[in-house]
């Protein structure tokens, strides 16, 4: 069967069209992608203004139409952060399903956080025995740990490179200052709740998801997406402390011009590897494996899983 994911995230509004059957690979058909940048529309109250919901009406719509062209038999639509902590998320979500029958469900941060881990753990397998994956989105960090399908622990922390970049780091390249408060701000953050973690154990392998921990493994050296989904791509701890402070002194139209980092995720990717390098000392990781599945593919396993 033929099956759209409908992924309204903080920074993109993203359909992943997979072929797919119980208990197969799903293979990927099309993938249709709009830049919305939600975490960055929030006003001073924390609601999305009008402007945005209607951006995000016409991203849904227009999505909407490209399932139909692709023969989408069922889609499934979902919203993460972005909309989870809007002031007027149920408002947005009303007028959503009212303009164009799409019904978003709303992930806690707890279910990005499981799925993803899902996700992982059918791309590795059972051979990778303890797994903790770390994923960076635009409005959050999900961590998960665990043995089976299941993570035995699994948060979410509001440190969404999204997010940190539009509270926190204003300048172009912004001021020593204001890296330094976001540095400490997120490793508070993170530091909460690594006892939950190191109770269970040394994790066997440790995964990165997402296009935050893709694009700072790329500028660190690994392969090229043109190498393919099974070329094997890390991220070291020693390399990434090497670049923030790079990444720090350049201004967006530099960092836009690294390899593997879009003109319109460049603005995050300070904050982005300000909160991977937090993760990584205070989790004490020298290396993590880049996982090219996350979120969406976890979402489409469990729908399958549940046919």
């Amino acid at each position: 069967m033929r099956l759209g994911v409908l992924d309204v995230g903080s920074n993109t509004v993203h359909l992943l069209v997979v072929d797919a059957h119980p208990g197969a690979r799903p293979l990927p058909a099309y993938s249709h992608k709009a830049e919305l940048k939600l975490a960055e529309l929030l006003d001073e109250k924390g609601a999305i203004g009008d402007a945005g919901v209607e951006r995000l009406i016409a991203q849904i719509l227009e999505a909407k139409q490209v399932a139909e062209d692709k023969g989408v038999e069922e889609v499934l639509p979902f919203a993460t952060s972005a909309v989870r902590e809007a002031a007027n998320g149920e408002q947005v979500l009303g007028r959503v399903a009212e303009e164009t029958g799409i019904e978003l469900a709303v992930l806690s941060g707890e279910d990005e956080a499981r799925l993803t881990f899902l996700a992982a753990r059918r791309w590795f397998g059972w051979s990778a025995g303890r797994l903790l994956v770390l994923d960076i989105g635009g409005g959050s960090l999900e961590v998960a740990y665990g043995i089976d399908e299941q993570p035995d622990a699994a948060v979410s922390l509001p440190l969404g490179a999204g997010r940190l970049t539009a509270a926190a780091l204003p300048g172009d390249p912004p001021s020593a200052e204001d890296v330094r408060a976001l540095r400490k701000h997120v490793r508070a953050e993170i530091a909460r709740t690594v006892s939950e973690f190191s109770r269970l154990g040394t994790p066997d392998h440790v995964v990165g998801t997402s296009k935050t921990f893709k694009q700072l493994a790329r500028i660190a050296g690994a392969a090229r997406s043109a190498e393919g989904l099974y070329a094997q791509r890390t991220l070291g701890r020693r390399a990434l402390e090497e670049w923030v402070p790079r990444l720090a002194n350049m201004p967006v139209s530099e960092r836009a011009m690294l390899p593997g980092v879009s003109e319109g995720r460049a603005r995050q990717l300070l904050a982005g590897a300000l909160v991977a390098e937090g993760a990584m000392d205070l989790f004490e990781l020298d290396e993590l494996e880049i996982c090219p599945w996350a979120l969406r593919e976890g979402v489409i396993l469990r729908r399958l899983d549940r046919i």
